[in-house]
């Protein structure tokens, strides 16, 4: 019986898991290793910050999902991989593997920039339902004490979206309460220009994003790195010093330390268009914790993004490629990435794609229209369902 072990319970571990499962049944002994028992929908944290969403709402018990299925669950954190024996370390054991599936998302790498971060820090964050919680938390102050809100990204972010959600959100919001003008909001980014998004803009998404700020008197500040964050105040590389009440700001990215030396110098993970690594063939690596080139040289560095949409395509395309190694099959044939977005506006929505995900592209574009908001809050409530059933053979 082969010995499958997946390190990560989100959107890439879950369905790689399920994946393997249905394609080998009894064949394969497939283990998820978490230190996290929960799966949540990452897409919607910028509602539960904004009040829309509980955590219960967008969250699932990974044990219960997982016990369902035949598929075992060791609820502790990696702490290593030794790919010459074939071993994950966690905590307190050891797990042999005949295939790895690393998909243990990023390493949010707040010390990076001094004051950044809300543990150790003055900046409030997205990234985690934990964190989450906490910026919904500084926004209700937001609304009873009204003051400067900074949203953006600082260098070496791979992923834009929530931050561009949360200004249009509370825009809406500030708006809807009759107080938007007691709340300046300033979009800070890394990006060389508005919409950029790490992959050189989607379609016409430069002008859209900048016509959209203009439209909500959201002011923009692009091209930026930060250099530390005091009680109050974000400082520039350049000298620029820009006051808030609330900052929510994106944190560098990297490897996870359990995974990173397996990776290049920030710890993502090189691999094939199958997702194998380059040099482990038995290891495979999906979603944020593999490596991308980004497709241009930016003044601030920016990273290429990894959309759950993506990361969903590329645990299929990895499971399939463990199937034909064990079956002894010929492997699926290489995966064309393409990323499909839904992004929030609180009173409307865009759907923005690029196939493929860099240029040059088939197509790309940026759409606006209320029928994106109605698609967003469906794909929530259908992939919700779909991962508490473990359907991952569905669309």
């Amino acid at each position: 019986m082969a010995k499958i072990a997946i390190l990560g319970s989100s959107f890439g571990g879950l369905t790689a898991a399920f994946e393997l499962k249905r394609l080998l049944g009894s064949q394969a002994e497939v283990t998820v290793i978490s230190d996290d028992n929960r799966f949540i929908f990452m897409p919607s944290l910028p509602w539960l910050i904004m009040g829309w969403r509980r955590p219960e709402d967008i969250t699932l018990n990974v044990s219960e999902i997982l016990k369902s299925k035949g598929i075992q669950f060791i609820h502790e954190a990696a702490i290593g991989v030794d790919p010459e024996t074939a071993k994950v370390k966690t905590t307190t054991k050891e797990f042999s593997y005949d295939h790895l599936v690393i998909s243990t998302g990023p390493f949010l790498s707040f010390d990076e920039i001094p004051g950044l971060g809300p543990d150790k820090g003055h900046t409030d964050c997205t990234f985690t339902l934990d964190h989450a919680v906490r910026t919904g938390q500084t926004w209700k102050k937001i609304l009873e004490d009204p003051g400067p809100v900074v949203v953006g990204s600082s260098q070496m972010v791979s992923c834009f979206g929530p931050s561009y959600e949360l200004a249009f959100e509370m825009d809406a919001e500030l708006r809807r309460r009759k107080m938007r003008h007691k709340v300046p909001i300033i979009y800070l980014t890394s990006e060389p220009y508005l919409g950029h998004m790490g992959v050189g803009g989607l379609g016409n998404s430069k002008r859209f994003f900048e016509d959209e700020f203009a439209d909500r008197d959201i002011k923009s500040v692009v091209s930026q790195a930060i250099e530390e964050v005091t009680p109050g105040e974000i400082k520039l590389k350049d000298g620029t010093k820009i006051p808030f009440k609330l900052a929510m700001i994106a944190p560098p990215f990297k490897g996870v330390p359990a995974v990173a030396p397996l990776g290049n110098p920030r710890g993502f993970i090189p691999v094939d268009k199958n997702f194998r690594h380059t040099k482990h063939k038995n290891i495979f690596a999906i979603g944020v914790t593999m490596a991308i080139a980004p497709p241009e040289q930016t003044p601030v560095p920016t990273g290429v993004p990894k959309t759950g949409f993506m990361t969903v395509k590329m645990a299929k395309t990895a499971a399939a490629t463990i199937y034909s190694d064990i079956k002894g099959t010929p492997p699926p044939p290489m995966t064309e990435l393409e990323v499909v977005c839904l992004m929030d506006m609180g009173n409307t929505a865009a759907l923005m794609k690029a196939s493929p995900v860099l240029p040059p592209r088939q197509s790309s574009f940026t759409k606006k229209g209320i029928w994106a908001k109605w698609m967003k809050v469906g794909f929530e409530k259908y992939f919700l369902y779909k991962m508490k059933n473990g359907l991952s053979n569905l669309p």
